[in-house]
């Protein structure tokens, strides 16, 4: 869903050691945070065999870099602190880097939601205002993908949390920060290594693969180069096309705006749906869409508003022939203005030109969204689109969900020892239509990063997915995103793994939600519980235990802190229960809290054997919360087939 970066490269060649001065890695800058109470590691280049000297503190340590000019030593344990200055030197150069603090380093990665910065939240303006704090400091590593591991991240620099910096920090981060900085005062570093939009397998080395039974095959698949990828990647999307539509080698787009054109031979394509889910699978570039309407000369005699909800990621939009907008943004619901002189009785043809940079294309978000708006009403425009891709406008590129191990390769690996305290982690959406399997992919990554950083099994801390009304569906028949959460719960069962479960404050009309504040404190209350020893409340209730009792359900709790209680409504009523019996026909369930247990019932199953809660895309009017105000995690009783059962990531998804 973004705008794609291709593999650069970086400028200079580590294995030549061809460097006339000293380079530190780009992740140490100025400003930056160093990892209190932990060897510090410290690390770059020079020419072979020069010796490095660096003075920190109260410490100086020397070393001589290889045969490949790359050079690292370790710095002893420092309290929290500074600032402080660092300084490199070498046989004819010194790198000196100031204003240098000593405290806990968390990396904050994931898709978008953890990507969305502080800008673009709730109350961002008065918060932006305000965020002057010298002991927050953040890191955005740049988006670059990359077949094999990079060596250095590309050129950016830590900056000190103030009104000017913070509107650019990750949200999620910055609220999560906050909060320990105030508790604990002492410095907080966020590295935001985090791209929009992608999946899981993406941020997983290769060797991390290899551990895995579900994985060994995809990782035997893996090309040696982005050459190679490149030519693979254009076969198949030649393949998926020429299955899509007839061919015509001679033909351009020449008139394809026009409302004369005859597009009498073109496909079809479903609105709003990604064009990835409706065969054309790989294509990043260009397709057109077509649809004509009829209008009543009522219709067509005053301005009209054309909505074409979300459009991943660009488009230009044209009302018989002539242009009315464009937008290049792939978050946006498109609202266009049309002219009365631009209509007329009858028929009237829509087109729309959409560039697809990476990821999903096409029409997405809501059916509702998709419309003509005219003073005698409203015409849906949802559905069935004359289509056609321009074959001389796509894209031949590596996106980040190309194949596993790109955004691991580009963005993870560089950063690779630098100390840290642990990680926080959002993203699974792209993950849904394979969610179980996420139960496998997850874990294998948190298990990966901890073997590649050789720092313990350092705290990693996630969200939950959030409310989203993801694919309309009805949770008495399945949900994908239900699944995924289950898969996340699951991840739990990993040594030092916290999760933030925020279904009250998602928006199931947005996959961003706005209130990024309880994510980053919530993450905060797992972290001060955990790692820094508060006793607080850290964690909403987790399903335990059922017991079937004349009729009824009574679900047992972990984590109920004060009580249980259905939140938001004086009459108790519990939201979100779903029971079902023998037949596993799932009914909406009545709920009651009662002595810190749960009584789940339904008139229309009298002998039950299973419950589920929250077990739907949106799930944002479900209740069941302790008296801290942390919400219950959904989980489900049974082990019955679920809609993504033996689904499996394979490259080319």
């Amino acid at each position: 869903m973004k705008t794609i970066t291709t593999c650069l490269l970086l400028a200079f060649t580590i294995a030549q050691a061809t460097f006339a001065q000293v380079k530190v890695a780009t992740v140490f800058s100025d400003h930056m945070v160093l990892q209190r109470n932990a060897k510090i590691p410290v690390w770059g280049w020079a020419a072979k065999g020069e010796k490095i000297t660096i003075t920190f503190h109260q410490q100086t340590k020397q070393t001589v870099t290889d045969k490949t000019g790359k050079w690292m030593l370790y710095l002893d344990n420092e309290s929290a602190g500074g600032p402080f200055t660092l300084t490199v030197k070498g046989k004819s150069t010194t790198v000196q880097l100031s204003d240098v603090l000593v405290g806990d380093v968390w990396i904050c990665s994931g898709q978008s939601n953890m990507e969305w910065p502080l800008s673009a939240t709730i109350n961002a303006d008065k918060e932006i205002a305000s965020a002057n704090n010298n002991m927050i400091r953040h890191i955005k590593v740049e988006r670059v993908v990359s077949v094999s591991p990079l060596p250095d991240i590309n050129k950016t620099s830590w900056q000190v949390c103030n009104s000017e910096t913070a509107k650019d920090f990750t949200a999620v981060g910055y609220y999560f920060a906050k909060n320990l900085q105030t508790e604990l005062n002492v410095p907080i570093g966020l590295i935001n290594t985090s791209w929009g939009g992608t999946i899981v397998e993406t941020w997983i080395s290769k060797t991390g693969l290899q551990t895995s039974p579900d994985f060994i095959p995809v990782a035997a698949q893996l090309p040696s180069s982005t050459e190679t990828f490149e030519k693979e990647q254009l076969d198949r999307i030649q393949k998926s096309v020429s299955a899509f539509q007839y061919t015509d080698n001679n033909e351009t787009t020449a008139g394809w705006e026009s409302a004369s054109y005859n597009d009498e031979k073109w496909s079809t394509l479903l609105a709003p749906k990604s064009w990835e889910d409706q065969g054309l699978n790989g294509l990043d570039g260009t397709v057109w869409y077509r649809k004509t309407i009829t209008l009543t000369a009522q219709q067509a005699g005053s301005d009209v508003t054309l909505w074409l909800g979300k459009i991943d990621d660009c488009d230009i939009a044209y009302v018989n022939g002539v242009k009315v907008g464009e937008t290049c943004v792939y978050d946006k619901v498109r609202k266009y203005t049309v002219p009365a002189k631009l209509l007329k009785e009858g028929k009237n043809v829509i087109v729309v030109k959409v560039l697809d940079t990476g990821g999903a294309g096409g029409f997405w978000g809501e059916a509702s969204d998709i419309k003509l708006e005219t003073s005698a009403g409203t015409i849906s425009l949802a559905g069935e689109w004359k289509a056609r891709v321009d074959v001389k406008g796509s894209i031949v590129s590596v996106s980040p969900n190309s194949m596993p191990t790109l955004l691991y390769n580009a963005m993870v690996h560089p950063l690779i020892p630098f100390a840290i305290k642990g990680a926080i982690w959002y993203q699974g959406e792209s993950n849904a239509d394979w969610a179980q399997q996420y139960a496998t992919s997850f874990p294998l990554l948190i298990t990966d990063w901890r073997n590649k950083f050789q720092q313990g099994n350092f705290p990693f801390y996630f969200v939950q997915l959030a409310s989203f009304n993801a694919n309309n569906q009805n949770g008495t028949t399945g949900s994908k995103w239900a699944e995924l959460r289950e898969s996340q719960l699951k991840t739990l069962s990993l040594p030092n793994t916290g999760m933030a479960v925020i279904t009250d404050i998602g928006d199931p009309k947005d996959i961003h939600p706005k209130n990024k504040l309880d994510v980053g404190k919530r993450l905060a209350l797992i972290a001060l519980k955990n790692d820094y020893g508060k006793s607080i409340v850290a964690s909403g209730p987790i399903y335990k235990s059922m017991k079937i009792e004349n009729g009824h359900i009574r679900i047992e709790f972990e984590n109920t802190g004060g009580g249980l209680v259905a939140a938001g409504n004086k009459y108790g009523y519990l939201n979100g229960f779903m029971i079902a019996g023998k037949d596993q026909q799932f009914h909406w369930a009545k709920a009651w809290v009662r002595e810190n247990a749960v009584i789940v019932w339904c008139d229309d199953v009298q002998e039950p054997v299973a419950v589920r809660y929250g077990w739907t895309d949106d799930n944002i009017e479900d209740n069941l919360m302790n008296k801290e105000g942390l919400p219950a995690s959904p989980f489900r009783t049974d082990d019955w087939k679920l809609l993504t059962d033996g689904l499996k990531y394979f490259i080319g998804k």
